[in-house]
């Protein structure tokens, strides 16, 4: 069994201003794809074949092709989903809660601002959840993401935002923390929750 490209499920101009759509086409068409196929040639017929995205994070990350390609996938297609127009605006439900015991919602943003713009070269921020249901708040190089023994904290990713120049750079150039804080309104803190329940 192989992975395969996931629909984006709304325009490649819906989420204009603050993504444009040529980035969001190539972002998805081009790099997401990408990772894809080279992952699944780095799984053909060995033991990581016909795990879920989700195993092979948790299980392949020693092996570089299988990190690099599989983090890529999981990443982005977590990505997408919420970055779904709709939904509520700000946390809702659980994960609501969850981020209330971390100082609330001006704080969550502030700190989660800070782990994407201190993000040093290419990666990722992450909100994620702990094994005791608490949230935290950090950040992964290149495709690494919380699911994978080599991160530096680890959790279920609910939300993640791409810092590699490719998701920005035609409409931001090196204006990194503008794309940051613009984040924030594309935020479908539905889907949020939905992966928080999960």
């Amino acid at each position: 069994m192989s992975f395969t490209l996931p629909e984006l499920g709304f325009a490649y101009d819906a989420l204009e201003p603050h993504i444009d759509a040529k980035t969001m086409e190539i972002h998805h068409t081009k790099h997401h794809q990408a990772y894809i196929d080279n992952l699944n040639k780095a799984i053909e017929g060995n033991d990581m074949e016909g795990k879920t995205i989700e195993e092979v994070c948790k299980t392949g990350s020693d092996k570089t092709a299988v990190r690099n390609n599989g983090g890529g996938h999981f990443n982005h297609s977590l990505f997408w989903k919420i970055l779904t127009p709709g939904g509520s605006k700000e946390p809702v439900g659980n994960v609501k809660a969850a981020i209330e015991t971390m100082g609330g919602y001006d704080k969550f943003k502030t700190d989660f601002t800070e782990a994407a713009k201190t993000r040093f070269g290419s990666g990722w921020a992450w909100l994620c959840k702990k094994d005791d249901g608490s949230v935290a708040i950090c950040s992964t190089p290149n495709q690494d993401n919380p699911l994978m023994p080599v991160a530096e904290c680890h959790g279920t990713p609910l939300l993640g935002l791409d810092v590699w120049e490719h998701a920005y750079y035609l409409n931001y150039q090196n204006k990194r923390p503008d794309y940051v804080i613009n984040f924030f309104d594309l935020i479908n803190w539905d889907q949020v929750e939905e992966n928080f329940n999960k």
